[in-house]
């Protein structure tokens, strides 16, 4: 399995995610400063805008091809033929003012997680401005953010370089980064695996007392909106009370707190195993 890591660098402006980009290759970490190509070490990244020539990856939102280049005496480097990449702006698409009753939620979603100093966070499909949110308003030892999108990693990276990012599954999360304290199922609609599969990895990975939190801060009646308009990325739906009980208590988890409403899904699941 290949997989190709990138570490602190930046995008090429302006790094929006209406980039309509789908990566080919998977499991993908982004969390130190060299490529990597099955394992071997390749050059260090260096993504800026001052410099076409020092350009590692760009793409114009009139144009879904990728042109590559690659910086002057380059002494090994991963050609990426073609980058085809979901249309991901069904995650930021509300959150331009996060004004309101959006940022209300996004508040009271990321305060159910009751985030410490010593938590180990894990965010698995989040927008760039709940991660800022979290960011700005939590201390944590560590954060780990998850997503299919190269280029919203990229965007988190370029802010946060102490965020470590993989771009991947969360099924496949690397379990060195375990155990986790507080994992944020941000848009769980986007994942495509069922509600068990993704329990049963975490399960694994998780600290007695941990807290899973699934979302999504505008409710099922947005989301339903979201699956017509971007059928390519909301691929499920919300887990109804009933459904989440059964495969919570499958897993070693207890629902805690389940909030079903037009403006906002919210379940918060406390791991009771060891």
């Amino acid at each position: 399995m290949n997989s190709v890591s990138l570490g602190s660098f930046f995008l090429t402006s302006p790094p929006v995610c209406k980039f309509r980009l789908r990566l080919q290759t998977k499991h993908q970490p982004i969390y130190h400063h060299y490529l990597y190509d099955s394992g071997v070490n390749l050059s260090p990244i260096s993504l800026t805008s001052k410099s076409t020539k020092h350009t590692f990856l760009q793409a114009t939102d009139s144009n879904i091809d990728a042109p590559v280049s690659f910086p002057e005496g380059a002494s090994s480097f991963v050609h990426i033929e073609e980058i085809i990449e979901k249309d991901w702006s069904v995650l930021d698409s509300d959150e331009t003012s996060f004004e309101g009753e959006f940022k209300g939620s996004i508040e009271r979603i990321i305060s159910a997680g009751k985030v410490e100093e010593s938590s180990r966070v894990l965010v698995s499909t989040g927008s760039e401005g709940f991660v800022d949110c979290l960011m700005g308003s939590y201390s944590c030892k560590s954060l780990f953010v998850v997503h299919d999108s190269l280029l919203i990693l990229a965007c988190i990276k370029e802010k946060y370089d102490k965020v470590k990012c993989w771009q991947g599954e969360i099924i496949q999360v690397p379990e060195k980064w375990a155990p986790f304290d507080v994992v944020f199922l941000y848009f769980l609609p986007a994942l495509p695996f069922k509600l068990d599969e993704i329990l049963g990895s975490l399960a694994k990975k998780f600290s007695p007392g941990g807290r899973v939190i699934i979302s999504h801060p505008q409710g099922r009646e947005v989301l339903e909106q979201q699956r017509q308009q971007h059928p390519e990325v909301v691929v499920s739906e919300l887990p109804d009370k009933t459904y989440l009980q059964r495969v919570a208590a499958a897993y070693t988890f207890d629902v805690a707190e389940f909030v079903d409403e037009p403006g906002l899904y919210l379940a918060v699941l406390i791991c009771s195993g060891a």
